[in-house]
Formats: C-alpha cells, sequence, structure tokens
C-alpha cells in the first residue's frame, strides 16, 4: 500500500487522485490534503478518507474548516493548519511515501521542494514547479534519491515511451498539442476572442487557469520546458505537434529514427494511475482505448504557429536563457491569466503583459534558486499587475 498526501486535492487533478484511491482502497491510503479556500469540497474528502492532517491556504476558512468537522464529522481526528505555508506541513507529512503535487500556479512549487528534500517521491501534476525551479528541483531530487513521476498526459507519454530504453537513445520529443479552441485562427482573430470561447476546449476538461493556457498555448510551453528538465534534453530537441485529436498523447524519436507513442482517449485518470502505480500497473477504471473509434479513426499533425502563438516562441526563448527568466514568464502569465478570467484584460492581452514582463526581467537575470525564484515571481507580479491596471484604466 502506498500512502499519499494530496497537495490540491479539491482541484480538477486532486479530485481525479481521490477517484483513484477510491476505486483502490486496498492500494492507497490518504494521510494529508490540502486546498486553497474550497472547505466544503475538503469537508466530503475528509469524512471519506479520514487524513491526519489537512491545509487550507485561507487562514479564515481553516477556521470554519474546523467547525464544520465539529458539527457534521464528530470524533473525527483529522488535524486542521491554515496560512499560506500551511501545504508545506502536509507535503512533509512523515506517514506519506507519495505527494501528489496538484496545488495550480507558483503557489505549488515550495511545498513540493520541500517535501523533496523531506525524501518523498512526487507525482508531479505542477508544470510551474519545474518550469520555475526545475534548474535546482531535479538537482535536489537526485540529491535525495527521490523520484520525480510526471502526472501531465503529456510528460507520462514521454516517460512510458521511455521506460526502459537508455538515455542516449532518446533523438527528440515531440510533445503533442490539440491546438486549442483556436486552432488555424490568424493573428487579428484572436483579438476578438471572449472568455467563453477561450474556456470552450474542444478535447479536455480542466480548471479554468489550464484551459486558458491552453487556449493561449502558453500551456505547451510550460510543457517544453517542463520536459527539458524531466529529460535532461535541450529545447532545440523538444517539437510542439498539433494533433487535434488527443489521442497520441506525445512521442519520442530514437536516435535509429523508430518513433514511439502513447494512446489513449483524453483523461487525466490513467496518467494519474500511472505514476501512482509505478513501478507496477492498476487495473483498468476507464473504458479501454478503441482503435475503430471515431475518434480515432482519422489522426492527423500539423505544427504549431509560433506566430499565432506567440507564448510558445517565448517559451523556448526564456528556457533557452535560463535563470529566473522561466519564474518571471510563469508569474505574468499567472496575473495575466487571473485578470482575463475575471473580465478584465483582453485575451491578446495576456500575451503582451507576459512578453514585456519578461523583457524588463531579463535585464537582470540571475541563477535560479529557491529564493532567487521567489523573488522573481514577487517582482514580476508586481511588474504584470501595473501593466495590467494600465490596461484597464
Amino acid at each position: 500500500m502506498k500512502v499519499l498526501s494530496v497537495l490540491g486535492s479539491t482541484g480538477s487533478i486532486g479530485i481525479q487522485t481521490l477517484e483513484v484511491v477510491r476505486r483502490n482502497p486496498e492500494d492507497f491510503k490518504i494521510v494529508g490534503l490540502s486546498c486553497g479556500s474550497d472547505i466544503e469540497t475538503l469537508l466530503g474528502q475528509i469524512e471519506e478518507f479520514a487524513p491526519e492532517l489537512v491545509s487550507v491556504a485561507q487562514e479564515d476558512k481553516a477556521d470554519e474548516l474546523r467547525e464544520f468537522i465539529k458539527s457534521r464529522i464528530p470524533g473525527s481526528k483529522t488535524e486542521v493548519i491554515g496560512g499560506i505555508k500551511s501545504a508545506t506541513e502536509v507535503a512533509c507529512l512523515s506517514s506519506a511515501d507519495v505527494v501528489v503535487g496538484a496545488i495550480v500556479g507558483f503557489a505549488g512549487l515550495e511545498p513540493v521542494y520541500q517535501a523533496i528534500r523531506s525524501g518523498k517521491d512526487i507525482a508531479l501534476a505542477n508544470k510551474e514547479t519545474l518550469v520555475a525551479g526545475g534548474d535546482f528541483i531535479m538537482k535536489e531530487a537526485a540529491s535525495a534519491g527521490v523520484k520525480i513521476l510526471p502526472v501531465d498526459s503529456e510528460h507520462c507519454a514521454v516517460w512510458q515511451c521511455l521506460w526502459g530504453e537508455k538515455k542516449e537513445n532518446l533523438d527528440r520529443i515531440l510533445l503533442t498539442a490539440s491546438g486549442g479552441p483556436f486552432r488555424g485562427m490568424k493573428r487579428e482573430d484572436l483579438a476578438n476572442v471572449t472568455l467563453e470561447m477561450a474556456l470552450n476546449h474542444p478535447t479536455w476538461k480542466m480548471g479554468g487557469k489550464i484551459t486558458i493556457d491552453s487556449a493561449t498555448m502558453m500551456n505547451k510551453g510550460l510543457e517544453v520546458i517542463e520536459a527539458h528538465h524531466l529529460y535532461g534534453i535541450d529545447v532545440s530537441k523538444i517539437d510542439v505537434v498539433v494533433h487535434p485529436q488527443s489521442v497520441i498523447h506525445s512521442m519520442v524519436r530514437m536516435r535509429d529514427g523508430s518513433v514511439l507513442a502513447q494512446m489513449g482517449m483524453p483523461s487525466m485518470i490513467l496518467p494519474i494511475m500511472v505514476a501512482l502505480y509505478y513501478p507496477e500497473r492498476g487495473d483498468m477504471i476507464n473504458e479501454p482505448f478503441d482503435p475503430f473509434c471515431e475518434g480515432a479513426r482519422n489522426l492527423t499533425f500539423e505544427p504549431c504557429d509560433t506566430e499565432v502563438f506567440g507564448l510558445v516562441k517565448l517559451a523556448y526563448e526564456v528556457s533557452s536563457e535560463g535563470g529566473i527568466l522561466p519564474a518571471a514568464m510563469n508569474a505574468a502569465n499567472e496575473a495575466a491569466v487571473g485578470s482575463f478570467l475575471n473580465g478584465g484584460i483582453g485575451f491578446i492581452d495576456i500575451e503582451n503583459v507576459v512578453r514585456k514582463t519578461v523583457d524588463f526581467m531579463a535585464k537582470d537575470n540571475q541563477t535560479a534558486n529557491i529564493d532567487t525564484v521567489t523573488e522573481a515571481d514577487r517582482l514580476a507580479r508586481d511588474i504584470a499587475n501595473n501593466m495590467i491596471r494600465e490596461i484597464l484604466n
């Protein structure tokens, strides 16, 4: 039995992780859960899984949760802690073997970093951890002798394709992308995009932030940087391949020219299971893949238009530069996407804010460590938010 702490348990990946646990109670036990503010969902999870410790980022919500537990789960032994850093305590629980890193955004970096330092294997769904901190996160993991188990569907696909292969046999990584809701559009068309249009992803059901990242294609840019760190391959050897059917989750090309692919219908349950059961395989939960179903009969591939979706190009640029620039790019993107989701700036403004913030931060690039990327994240958010205020005024 593997013992889990789930960071971000009330989000999409967290909820699906608990579904895997629910279906396989003999294989997994939950000892820790964390959330930002959704205490109603968390309360139900406490009632079902009876964890030792839960954290709520908002202190006042933690107080509310304690009262709810007293009245609705009398006799519960679950301890509740609150505050912005409380997820780190859940991540470092001595009883946990594996930490599922599913907190959205930069907020997920510190708990994962500390979990690694405390010797936990990480089932990583949070892209931003490696985007901002990959330079030192991977070194820390190697030093601590812990495994980074990728949950992202594309990176899980690459990982599975490389099982049993020697590192030197890898020639290129081919990261597939659905293309999002605006595939085929011209640059000028993006100026008329509404929030409703951007949230209408053609193949995946995800949270708001990652859905907007998929619409701008920043999601794929983040994944390029993540793949660079996970697999120790230069970004010049990582290609983004638009594959609208989302059946092939990614591919690798080996040095002899062979191309290996991992296939399946769009669902995050499978990559979660692959990470949690590694190095074994669990029993099937989803319907098995049918190569003759309508969605799999005609598979197509296109190049990514980085002139229309400029954030992909920017991701390659900041990865090549390294240092704190990936963290700055990510922070500016989080600020810009947050504004767009709240009815603030326009869709096309997201890219403009991110690029201008990175250009400003590039004047004083620094080596990445936990302190410099944390400060870069703060400063880049301030710069981006000032730009957003100027746009809205």
